[in-house]
């Protein structure tokens, strides 16, 4: 059977239309759109509405295409944004009525979970290596530990690419003094929402979606994207810190150049760098996995799957 899922983040909305048979996923279509829903939450506690406009705009694309391939059951799934802002529920039932989505919005604790699924769903499943998982969203950061199929650990904190731009990052360039805020800032935050002897027991890590896509991308230097160079990519400490030493120097104007990122999230990639970096750091990782197996396809698997 044919389904279709829809993340609908605090940077980006992201389809996927997968067949589903024996508990594995097919992709079919894969699109990705940066609409910054999270715009401004941080700050005024609701969703703009030029930001919702932004994302019902690219779901009535999305509409079509899940038509076209005659999906049996189609779900959003609505994270930080959503559920920080005080019309998230509205917001929410736009996306049921208007397109024909069923909305989950996830509580950090469910977002975690589905993103663990989907890195791991094609490993190997008797493998007890601890391992982290990281998705790092507009929004928010979700930290998860596992091994095997079992997560032991997870939290969602209030580190996003989004709202940490909005709070630090006010020039153009930015200076190496909002830089350093940024990251004392994102590195409270983790520092406090993850356990000492939760990372210690860290061996190796898989991070997810556009931020760690991104940055596989930048580091090949892929133009045309190329989504099969990114999945598996393993990118290390070193490399992060040249990629964020170069970026943060450009201006908007110049970060929308580069190649392998989309000029979409170049307002947000420096904040997305940093996080990486100061993940990497807190649980002492020489480098990290990316993959493109992420929060949708766990979400197919566990929200779109019949029964």
């Amino acid at each position: 059977m044919n389904v279709a899922v829809v993340d609908i983040g605090s940077n980006s909305t992201r389809l996927l239309i997968a067949e589903l048979a024996d508990h594995r996923v097919a992709e079919l279509v894969r699109r990705s759109e940066v609409t910054r829903l999270g715009a401004g939450v941080d700050a005024a506690g609701r969703l703009r509405d030029d930001a919702m406009e932004r994302v019902f705009t690219t779901l009535a694309g999305y509409r079509s295409e899940i038509d076209q391939y005659r999906c049996e059951n189609a779900v959003a799934v609505l994270t930080s944004a959503v559920r920080d802002s005080a019309n998230g529920a509205q917001f929410a039932a736009q996306v049921r009525d208007r397109f024909g989505l069923e909305p989950h919005v996830l509580s950090g604790d469910d977002e975690a979970q589905l993103t663990f699924v989907g890195a791991t769903s094609e490993r190997d499943s008797s493998d007890l290596t601890p391992t982290l998982v990281l998705d790092i969203g507009g929004g928010s950061t979700e930290v998860v530990i596992g091994t095997g199929s079992e997560v032991v650990f997870h939290v969602s904190t209030q580190a996003g690419v989004v709202r940490q731009t909005e709070r630090h990052l006010h020039d153009d360039p930015p200076p190496q003094s909002q830089l350093d805020e940024l990251a004392a800032d994102v590195r409270r935050i983790l520092r406090a929402a993850v356990p000492e002897s939760r990372r210690d027991t860290v061996q190796r890590g898989i991070a997810v979606a556009g931020t760690a896509t991104s940055l596989a991308a930048i580091a090949q230097e892929l133009d045309p994207y190329d989504p099969t160079r990114v999945h598996g990519y393993r990118l290390n400490a070193a490399e992060c810190d040249r990629i964020l030493a170069e970026l943060s120097r450009l201006p908007l104007a110049e970060r929308r150049r580069v190649p392998g990122l989309h000029p979409d999230r170049a307002p947000t990639i420096v904040a997305g760098a940093v996080i990486l970096r100061e993940v990497l750091s807190l649980f002492g990782l020489r480098e990290i996995e990316i993959s493109e197996h992420d929060i949708l396809r766990g979400a197919a698997l566990a929200l779109a799957a019949p029964g």
